[in-house]
């Protein structure tokens, strides 16, 4: 089958940084589907794995997850799905990637493909979605269906990938929504996502919140950089708040006042934690990916998909981290189709 692959870990210029490679078409274990994939998309998670290191690699590593595509095969123990079915997915960390035409992925951790989504549109949710999900509706101590939610949510980097993800479920909950942006771009990005405000985060954040009529937030979602608003959102956090991270910090965090005199929570999020420990609820990937799903086809969600970088090869696949690593991405890239 075809695949693009790394065997070093070189600088994205490079063009042997992902190559297009020849390797087995693997066969299903017990809960396995074996997926033909049509469309995936990149993350942040894509580049980091393949940064510049010393480390080879004595086979072809596929990266990737992010995918849809269609169940060739099943387990003999596979009860969600069969042959045919239509299906989207993040993936396990610790598995080959989705940059290969055909992908081995637990049943539990996929979801059927929305209906009213092509194959790329698809492929652009579940990792991002996953962590959006997690954070808000199982880290955080919030609950998406309960009435009344009336709460307010800083999202900082609201235009990138999780960001745009994030804002859509918090205002399907209930939430205000204020999103941080720095480019006109993105700042209207955010709105068309359902942002209520957005501020600029490349300038103190407290000053125009209250510009807003906002004191303080019930909670923050920091999806860029840990260290350089931790102060800033410990100040602006409202007692017994919550901060919500994904990007682990440089340094040591001072998780003493206000964090401690206010009672703050804070909640971790890394959605592959299910996957990589083989955890009793590893079936919540399945259910979250099948109710956001539900919830696109009735109109409520839409896709954060912004471009299709063409058919899934190596020069596309170099080309979607250049600019990931680039951190001016608006929503997200997908590749769909083998050339």
């Amino acid at each position: 089958m075809k695949a693009v692959a790394l065997t070093r870990y070189l600088p994205i210029q490079d063009p042997s940084s992902l190559e297009e490679v020849s390797l087995p078409r693997p066969a299903p274990g017990p809960r396995d589907l074996l997926v033909r994939v049509e469309a995936v998309s990149v993350n942040p998670v894509d580049a980091k794995l393949r940064a510049p290191k010393p480390q080879v690699e004595p086979a072809p590593r596929v990266l990737g997850f992010d995918a849809a595509g269609v169940v060739e095969a099943v387990g003999d123990e596979v009860v969600l799905f069969q042959p045919g079915d239509e299906v989207y997915y993040a993936g396990d960390v610790t598995r080959p990637g989705c940059n290969a035409e055909y992908q081995l992925v637990d049943e539990r951790l996929a979801g059927a493909k929305p209906t009213t989504l092509d194959f790329a549109e698809a492929a652009a949710l579940p990792l991002t979605t996953i962590t959006a999900w997690e954070l808000l509706f199982e880290r955080m101590p919030f609950d998406f269906d309960a009435e009344g939610n009336s709460r307010s949510l800083l999202v900082v980097a609201g235009a990138g990938g999780v960001g745009s993800i994030a804002i859509q479920l918090a205002r399907c909950a209930g939430f205000q929504v204020i999103a941080t942006a720095s480019r006109a771009e993105s700042a209207d990005w955010c709105r068309r996502m359902g942002a209520d405000h957005v501020v600029d985060h490349r300038q103190p954040l407290a000053p125009q919140l209250q510009a807003l009529g906002l004191a303080s937030v019930d909670a923050a979602l920091n999806l860029a950089d840990t260290d350089l608003y931790w102060d800033a959102l410990g100040e602006l956090l409202a007692p017994q708040g919550h901060v919500g991270l994904i990007v682990e910090p440089a340094g040591a965090l001072r998780i003493g006042d206000p964090y401690k005199a206010k009672c703050i929570g804070i909640h971790w999020e890394f959605m592959f934690a299910r996957p990589r420990f083989r955890t009793d609820d590893m079936i919540r990937h399945h259910q979250i990916l099948g109710r956001v799903g539900s919830l696109v086809e009735a109109g409520k969600l839409r896709t954060t998909l912004t471009e299709v970088l063409g058919p899934i090869n190596a020069a596309n696949l170099r080309e979607a981290h250049r600019r990931i690593e680039s951190g001016s991405t608006v929503g997200k890239l997908a590749l769909a189709g083998w050339a």
